[in-house]
């Protein structure tokens, strides 16, 4: 009698002790999603509503330079909200941002957040930087994470997705990207190492033949085209990337909550100004709801 009532005196113990931990824990949100998603917006819109700093985990955003190229939110956007992590790296001086390095500064700039008493939102598409920072150097996922996670994650129908990353690269294009990346080979691109940093951004080498390419208007045109097929493709591959880790995640035990995008994703496609809407009712009401329980756990 004395041994099971040490037992069971051990195993409430032990409950407790990973009770006490879970508690101690410190709350973050999650926003994930392949690129283009709309993991900026909805961030916006929660940080509007709950006393809240934005962290970058996108780690081509990281660094300075490139921004429609990059496809970073525009100062305009971000309603004053802090934002971190964000242009902040000359890829000029540092050879390359590992996981390692994110997810000591990451967490760096999560504590100063807290002490602000302020939520953190970590924010991007890049899985492995949000899996560093959360789990370590681990070879596979695991449920242990360190900070206690509310997991948001937009998703997609592929071929809707598909077809809105081919219209984004051409409002890019129309944005001024060719002439940022212009600037970025006069200026920048030689000190640079080769495939660190910015020159990894899609749009850098894609279009590196078209500044290099002497000849007729005719032939760099046709070399232009092929560029701007090139980023659209290489886009559409990254996005689907970018989902095969999230499933992998998802698969691994990580309780993430599915946005569904698509329906107002579609409706940007069709050119209704009934978009705005869909994305309220369909992401970010429930992502409203989701935090909000999550905060008063």
């Amino acid at each position: 009698m004395v041994s099971n009532s040490n037992s069971s005196n051990n195993n409430s113990n032990n409950n407790n002790n990973s009770n006490m931990k879970e508690k101690e824990k410190k709350k973050v949100v999650v926003i994930m999603g392949t690129t283009g998603s709309g993991k900026s917006r909805l961030s916006i819109d929660i940080a509007t509503r709950f006393a809240s700093e934005i962290i970058n985990s996108d780690k081509i955003q990281l660094y300075k330079g490139l921004d429609i190229t990059t496809n970073k939110i525009p100062f305009h956007q971000r309603l004053n909200i802090p934002h971190h992590l964000l242009g902040e790296i000359d890829s000029s001086t540092l050879v390359e941002f590992s996981p390692t390095h994110y997810r000591y500064k990451a967490a760096s700039v999560i504590s100063s957040i807290l002490s602000r008493h302020n939520l953190p939102l970590l924010v991007g598409g890049s899985n492995s930087y949000i899996y560093a920072l959360l789990s370590g150097p681990g070879p596979s996922p695991t449920t242990d994470l360190r900070y206690d996670c509310c997991f948001l994650w937009i998703d997609i129908a592929e071929p809707v997705l598909n077809n809105y990353l081919v219209k984004r690269v051409d409002e890019m294009i129309d944005s001024g990207m060719v002439d940022e990346l212009s600037e970025f080979y006069e200026s920048d691109f030689d000190g640079i190492q080769p495939n660190t940093g910015l020159r990894k951004a899609i749009g850098v080498p894609e279009f590196e033949r078209y500044f290099r390419t002497e000849g007729t208007d005719l032939v760099r045109y046709g070399v232009y085209q092929q560029a701007v097929q090139d980023v659209k493709d290489n886009t559409c591959r990254l996005a689907k990337a970018q989902l095969a880790k999230i499933q992998r995640l998802k698969n691994a035990g990580w309780d993430i909550h599915r946005l569904d995008g698509t329906d107002s994703f579609q409706a940007v496609l069709d050119g209704s100004n009934t978009w705005s809407d869909i994305w309220s009712k369909n992401v970010v009401e429930p992502s409203i709801k989701i935090v909000t329980n999550f905060l008063e756990e």
